[in-house]
């Protein structure tokens, strides 16, 4: 009989590797858990950094997920609009103990229509579209509802990674995992979200990703018509 906790992070195109790698360095040491690295195919997935990652199974032959968890990153236009996608987490969705995302990533879940009618985190640029899908949004670095657990933007996957792990295996081994990785975060600059940068730093973010943000609009508008279709 297997016992693994079986977890798997959705690979795609142009991904924020953080929002993979941070969560999957701690739940990858939660006991008796499996990490799945899950795409269409076995080929490398470059991420937003330069670099690929490999995946380690592909949506056809993926086992029942315990937990799935889908990052973010400006891919996540292309895989709101992506049936295949979008059908592979409906299905492991079913099954699932935990469906989860890490910053903008909730979106890509609420496109498949899995989030409606639930509360959801994610990273603040991408929070105000959520409604467009029937979810809630929370200002929270971590947000659970149930069986969904989200992280806010990119850093705040860590924090969700040792929430979920709590979930998994207990307070305690999640405490014993936040000692092992030194994870102990006292911010150089106190700006790590809009509130505390204030208008004049937050608008000059806003500008700088500007045509990444009207081209994701636009994904975001297909995902709405498709899912009301």
């Amino acid at each position: 009989m297997n016992t693994n906790i079986e977890v798997g992070f959705l690979l795609f195109p142009n991904l924020t590797q953080l929002d993979l790698t941070g969560p999957a360095q701690v739940l990858s040491r939660v006991p008796n858990t499996k990490v799945h690295l899950v795409w269409k195919d076995l080929g490398p997935v470059m991420t937003d950094v330069g670099f690929s990652i490999n995946p380690t199974t592909t949506f056809e032959v993926c086992p029942q997920l315990d937990v799935i968890c889908v990052p973010g990153g400006f891919g996540i236009g292309e895989q709101m609009v992506d049936e295949i996608t979008l059908s592979f987490l409906r299905r492991q969705s079913n099954g699932a103990k935990y469906i989860t995302s890490v910053c903008n990533g909730s979106l890509v879940l609420a496109a498949a229509g899995i989030l409606k009618g639930h509360k959801s985190a994610c990273h603040w640029i991408w929070c105000k579209y959520l409604p467009l899908f029937g979810v809630e949004p929370i200002n929270q670095r971590v947000v659970k509802d149930g069986k969904f657990i989200s992280g806010g933007g990119v850093t705040a996957g860590i924090d969700f990674a040792y929430e979920l792990a709590a979930e998994l295996a207990g307070e305690h081994i999640a405490k014993r995992l936040q000692l092992a990785l030194e994870y102990d975060p006292a911010p150089p600059f106190d700006c790590g979200s809009p509130e505390k940068a204030g208008p004049a730093l937050v608008s000059e973010v806003l500008a700088l990703q500007k045509d990444r943000i009207l081209a994701m609009e636009v994904a975001i508008q297909k995902a709405v018509v498709n899912l009301d279709a």
